[in-house]
């Protein structure tokens, strides 16, 4: 009996193996190239246990992106918070806003044995393959972060007019996904060091130093950029 009970896995314990066996496979396979057969195998589970702890494969997908977002996403508006805090009622610097909002995520390429990097690339394939229902679940987990850093970038920039902010933001967020997702084209591009891709103290400069003077740039009239096109 006690010999039974040694070998029973806590819960809590189950739960994780499932989430990192599903992690790991929709960052290889895609969300719909993994079956729960190949899950189940994966976690060392039965289809029981995957039910019990999640009830269906949208929840777990769901449940797979809220445990790495949901604190990241906390983790950038602390950032912002102590930023802010720190500015004593000025608007901060875009440059520190930028380093602010990276910084968690850039944290996870380096988190190589905890998962983080395989997330970071499922996060990537998540933006490129056609799920709305996927999109939309990223959307609003984002959501909150997303508008603290848009009221900060407005206080920030505010010779930029809200539509133009609001696009320059998406060409931001864009890239730090792409980069973040895609970190083996580059050297395809330029033939860099491979340990140089999972570097985030060097990509945060790099990120920082693009991503800003793409904020800053002053916009073209609307008139101009109509007779341009």
């Amino acid at each position: 009996m006690n010999l039974h009970l040694r070998t029973l896995k806590p819960q809590h314990e189950t739960r994780t193996r499932i989430l990192d066996a599903a992690e790991e496979l929709f960052m290889q396979h895609g969300f719909e190239g993994t079956s729960m057969r190949l899950l189940t195998s994966k976690a060392g589970v039965n289809l029981a246990a995957v039910n019990y702890h999640f009830g269906s494969k949208d929840a777990l997908i769901e449940a797979v992106f809220r445990r790495r977002l949901d604190p990241m996403n906390a983790e950038r508006i602390a950032e912002l918070d102590r930023l802010e805090k720190s500015a004593a009622g000025t608007a901060p610097a875009p440059e520190r806003i930028i380093r602010a909002f990276l910084r968690a995520s850039l944290a996870m390429i380096e988190d190589a044995k905890g998962g983080g990097r395989n997330f970071i690339r499922l996060l990537g394939r998540a933006y490129t393959e056609p799920s709305k229902p996927i999109r939309a679940l990223i959307g609003q987990l984002y959501g909150p972060a997303m508008e603290r850093y848009k009221s900060a970038f407005q206080r920030a920039l505010p010779e930029l007019a809200h539509e133009e902010l609001i696009w320059r933001m998406h060409f931001m967020f864009g890239t730090l996904a792409y980069t973040l997702a895609a970190t083996d084209t580059v050297q395809l591009i330029a033939g860099c060091k491979p340990e140089d891709r999972y570097d985030a103290k060097l990509l945060e400069e790099r990120l920082t130093a693009f991503l800003e003077a793409g904020l800053r740039v002053p916009a073209k009239a609307q008139s101009t950029v109509k007779k341009a096109a």
